[in-house]
């Protein structure tokens, strides 16, 4: 499970002005409508071609939980294109992106500090070039721990340094033992 990227998935499925299909015939009919075919829905839910077929013509109603999870996933995944690259444009240009989570932060800094790690739980609003990096490496496949590694930086520059007012001989921010994390737009 990917802390980071499926926190930014959520954060922008948020801003979906209409909610995805409900029923699995319509959930499958939107899925043959994106991917072209009933061959490739079968494909990528690893199910027979024949299935797909009869939840389409709803003949089947009422899918296994697994593979509900699967198609809700997909749907989620393809849902109002339009939007979600608007809401992630509007984030890395102007808005911004705001941060909540639980976990045991720290940082590196010159001898005589106070630079153990504790357990914070902070509220961060990250400018919007924070958003616009994170966003960029969640579509060129950044791992959960790249992305942690954004974080980081965005929460020394902005929560430590207070964008440079503040701790400038600050080297680096520790974010470990991550509880939750969760993004807004």
């Amino acid at each position: 499970m990917s802390m980071f990227g499926d926190g930014l998935d959520t954060a922008v499925q948020r801003a979906f002005t209409r909610p995805i299909p409900k029923s699995a015939g319509a959930q499958m009919r939107y899925l043959v409508k994106q991917l072209k075919g009933t061959r490739a829905v079968a494909q990528m839910l690893r199910i027979s071609q024949r299935t797909v077929e009869r939840y389409v013509k709803d003949q089947i109603k009422k899918p296994r939980p697994d593979l509900a999870a699967r198609m809700e996933n997909e749907v989620k995944k393809r849902w109002q294109p339009q939007i979600r690259a608007n809401a992630r444009q509007r984030a890395a240009t102007t808005g911004g992106i705001v941060i909540d989570t639980r976990a045991r932060i720290g940082y590196t800094a010159p001898i005589g500090t106070t630079d153990d790690a504790r357990l914070r739980h902070l509220t961060v609003a990250l400018p919007p070039q924070y958003a616009a990096r994170l966003f960029d490496a969640q579509q060129q496949g950044a791992t959960d721990q790249q992305l942690q590694q954004i974080a980081a930086e965005a929460l020394k520059d902005v929560y430590f340094q207070d964008s440079g007012r503040r701790a400038g001989s600050l080297e680096e921010v520790r974010f470990t033992d991550i509880e939750h994390v969760e993004f807004d737009l």
